[in-house]
């Protein structure tokens, strides 16, 4: 059994690229989601630690593949807030505190298991310094903790000090905290045109040594720069994304005239090499007709963006290294300018884009189509975050660790303790009763595979995820005539020898997190099991065989209505409902 999931799929292992956590006062999240996707795009985080969101409690806030964990600020308007948004390709689960702190945690596997907050301090709010302790005791260690303190103190580059860089000072000191800081200046104020280190970085000392910080060169439209904390000596794995056939591009013709399903192959006295020279021989042809998708994962999309809101931002990137360099009142303005055409022209952008989505919705369009422009316009996309495990009071958040407790608790469910004693007593019972394969009878339903059969069970096949062998579907109804003959001939093989094919008994198992249940808890997930298409047609072929001899001699029972062509356990609460009503009827 070959265990896989979204966050389970292989990586490619980059010496030039490590992990990053970012830390940014965004002031404004929904604003910023082009910026935040450009942090995205090119340094693929880890985590992204958000203060200053100003998100309400009813605001939806989504980016593909990653989760977001948030506190929002109860005042009535938009103002304050913190939030993580955490990556899916890293196991993590939410921290919960109880706290007065605007503070979210999640503990991350980076990849040793890490504990990350945001904190944001208000600079007008008076801290307790009992809330700060209480923070501390509730972080698993190690941890970091990185926001906007607003406190000012030469310990990390300040000019001056202040009330709260002293509080924030002793609160170092009595916890045996270290400061990342390099006395780079995180805040730019633009009344003062001043700038100011408000924005710290503290952690575990035993994460002090693994961990570089690095101030942002640009604003990105904000007053704070972004922070970036970088795993030193680690190498980053990659995730990738599994190889798909596009399935759309196919020449299924070149196709059809190279995967060549020879009578020698078929002829193998072995099955097993039968089937390896079959699958071997479509994928072959397969590789060389049909595209397959980049195992990269795509970047996330700005629809509306397009050439002049690069050249508007282009120039106020320029603007702003006029006035970093030279803080002149005449620069400010021209900066202050550049910046209003630049955010002038992404709003131009954002409503002609949708203007131009809304108004493919007409009478013409199909059903399907509207309702994913609608899912697409309203960010509805299915979410499946990855958390660790926990098994024996250990955690678990090595990818091959997790597959192989996974599959020990898939085990565990279908072990014979499970059962209940009576039917245990009935499955051994019946499993020492040896199977006559060979009879004298000339059954029908014994008789060799036809290619009707085979042709039908194809037509009623739809497109579903391959097994192991990577044979899908849509390859084996490509085949030409004499291929699938040959294929029958494979199949009445099997039939006939009574050899079930050992390729055949592996499956890839997808595990799928059951909803509203303790992801950390290996037994909350349900296996999603992907056979050989090749064996399930197979099957697909006996199972219609069969069903058509039950129905024909009335072997089924006739109050059966589950797995039943036509029927549905509908039709037994209807039948139920008629007796009772004809009961009282006759009462």
């Amino acid at each position: 059994m070959d265990l896989e999931s979204n966050a389970f799929t292989a990586g490619k292992v980059k010496k030039n690229v490590k992990d990053t956590l970012i830390s940014w006062n965004c002031r404004g999240f929904r604003n910023k989601l082009h910026q935040i996707k450009d942090f995205i795009n090119e340094f693929h985080p880890v985590c992204i630690a958000f203060q200053e969101t100003y998100l309400k409690p009813g605001d939806e806030a989504k980016i593909k593949r990653h989760s977001l964990v948030r506190r929002d600020c109860n005042s009535g308007r938009a103002s304050g807030g913190v939030a993580l948004l955490v990556s899916h390709d890293h196991p993590s689960s939410i921290i919960p505190l109880h706290t007065n702190l605007q503070a979210v945690a999640v503990r991350i596997a980076v990849p040793r298991l890490v504990t990350v907050c945001s904190l944001y301090l208000p600079p007008n709010a008076t801290i307790d310094r009992h809330d700060l302790d209480r923070l501390v005791t509730e972080l698993p260690t190690p941890f970091i903790i990185i926001g906007d303190f607003n406190g000012n103190n030469p310990i990390w580059g300040s000019k001056n000090v202040n009330s709260r860089g002293r509080q924030i000072e002793e609160f170092l000191s009595d916890h045996s905290l270290c400061l990342l800081n390099n006395g780079e200046h995180t805040h730019f104020h633009l009344g003062s045109r001043s700038f100011h280190c408000l924005d710290l970085t503290v952690c575990s000392a035993s994460l002090a040594p693994f961990f570089t910080f690095r101030v942002g060169n640009e604003l990105c439209e904000s007053d704070h720069f972004p922070i970036f904390l970088t795993r030193v000596n680690v190498p980053r794995v990659i995730p990738q994304r599994p190889e798909r056939y596009i399935f759309d591009n196919a020449y299924w013709a070149s196709f059809a005239t190279r995967a060549k399903i020879t009578w020698d192959m078929v002829q193998y006295p072995d099955l097993n090499v039968v089937i390896d020279n079959v699958t071997a021989s479509i994928l072959r042809a397969a590789d060389e007709t049909i595209p397959k998708s980049s195992i990269k994962f795509p970047k996330l999309r700005k629809p509306w963006w397009n050439r002049q809101c690069t050249e508007t931002r282009k120039n106020q990137q320029i603007a702003w290294n006029k006035f970093r360099r030279h803080p002149t009142v005449a620069n400010l303005i021209a900066f202050q300018r550049a910046k209003s055409i630049a955010r002038r022209t992404r709003r131009q952008a954002q409503r002609e884009s949708w203007i131009k989505l809304i108004s493919n919705i007409n009478s013409s369009i199909s059903v399907t189509d509207m309702w994913n422009l609608v899912k697409k316009a309203c960010g509805i996309y299915p979410d499946y975050p990855l958390s660790y495990l926990r098994k024996d009071g250990q955690e678990i958040h090595d990818s091959k660790e997790m597959a192989d407790v996974l599959a020990e608790a898939f085990a565990s469910v279908c072990e014979a303790q499970n059962y209940a004693e009576p039917f245990l007593s009935y499955k051994n019972r019946a499993e020492r009763i040896p199977l006559r394969f060979r009879t004298k009878k000339n059954l029908a339903y014994n008789a060799d595979l036809t290619i009707g059969e085979l042709r039908r069970a194809l037509s009623t096949t739809k497109q579903t995820s391959p097994g192991p062998d990577g044979i899908t579907y849509s390859m084996i109804s490509h085949l030409s005539d004499d291929s699938l003959a040959n294929v029958l001939y494979m199949f009445n093989g099997i039939w006939r020898e009574h050899v079930f094919p050992a390729k055949w008994k592996y499956a890839t198992v997808i595990p799928v997190p059951k909803p509203g249940k303790d992801p950390q808890n290996p037994l909350n997930y349900r296996p999603i099991a992907l056979t050989s298409c090749m064996c399930k047609l197979l099957e697909k072929i006996v199972n219609a065989r069969l069903t058509h001899i039950l129905e024909k001699n009335g072997s089924i029972s006739p109050f059966q209505s589950g797995f039943r062509k036509g029927r549905c356990t509908v039709d037994n609460l209807i039948l139920l409902e008629g007796a009772i009503r004809t009961a009282f009827l006759r009462r």
